[in-house]
């Protein structure tokens, strides 16, 4: 009798063997759909479907830089202009005579002197955090049926509760939403690339917080970047704006040169 006991064994493990891949596979799929309402959740608090079809967004603010987590004493005035997907317009000093435009993947700097192509690190730096931002991830990712949703349920974010999610691209590129369990407001987006120089993992965080209804959207007005976990920038708003009807040369390098040259 022993002898036909390994077989007998083999043959329960392997009759069981579908019903416990039935029962992940059910687990995974409802732990998607959790994933996916805490996301759907999300998308309505910050404005749904006004959100989803947002033309453009422009902030107006201060940014503090820090080094090693310890303010750099450096500050300056901003206004950031962003348009779905991928033009952005960034101007610097009370005169708005500084600006960074990125359209595609590239970046420029306009100055008195001219244009000049921005350093390439700085410019993948910003495109990194574009391609891993919450709008990407809502407006592209999600829109991939093979992208993966993982709910990990819930943790504490800068004191409050919140439910985090994990967003995996098709490209196997990830990112991590921590939302507000009340508000279902995003306080934290975080993902890691690999440096590629010293070939290990840096990570990139955002906290968002201070929200204030602008044009029926919510807005952060208080804005904090890390780097490996030391911050590296806050920025706090003066005021938001939507939807604005912006002008056709608005992201065009030679226009903005040509703007700044007239007000010297």
């Amino acid at each position: 009798m022993l002898r036909f006991l390994p077989a007998v064994l083999a043959f329960c493990m392997t009759a069981l063997l579908p019903v416990s891949c039935a029962a992940q596979q059910d687990d995974s799929a409802k732990n998607a759909q959790q994933a996916r309402a805490a996301l759907d959740a999300m998308v309505k608090a910050l404005g749904g479907d006004a959100w989803l079809n947002m033309q453009n967004r422009e902030y107006h603010g201060r940014s503090a830089g820090f080094y090693h987590g310890k303010p750099s004493g450096a500050t300056v005035e901003y206004w950031e202009i962003h348009q779905w997907p991928d033009h952005d317009r960034a101007e610097f000093t009370k005169h708005r005579d500084v600006v960074q435009i990125y359209t595609g993947r590239e970046g420029w700097e306009v100055i008195y002197s001219g244009k000049k192509a921005l350093p390439q690190e700085q410019v993948d730096d910003f495109l990194r955090r574009r391609d891993h931002s919450i709008e990407t991830v809502v407006k592209q990712w999600l829109k991939d049926p093979n992208s993966i949703l993982i709910y990990e349920g819930q943790h504490m974010s800068e004191s409050h509760m919140a439910d985090q999610v994990t967003v995996i691209s098709a490209q196997n590129e990830s990112v991590t939403i921590q939302l507000d369990v009340q508000t279902h407001l995003p306080l934290r987006r975080t993902f890691q690339w690999r440096d590629p120089e010293y070939k290990d993992k840096d990570e990139d965080t955002e906290e968002y917080d201070n929200y204030r209804p602008v044009d029926g959207f919510q807005t952060p007005y208080n804005i904090t970047r890390f780097k490996n976990g030391d911050m590296i920038n806050q920025r706090f708003l003066f005021g938001a704006t939507y939807n604005q009807s912006l002008p056709a040369d608005e992201f065009t390098p030679d226009a903005a040169a040509a703007k700044i040259v007239k007000k010297k």
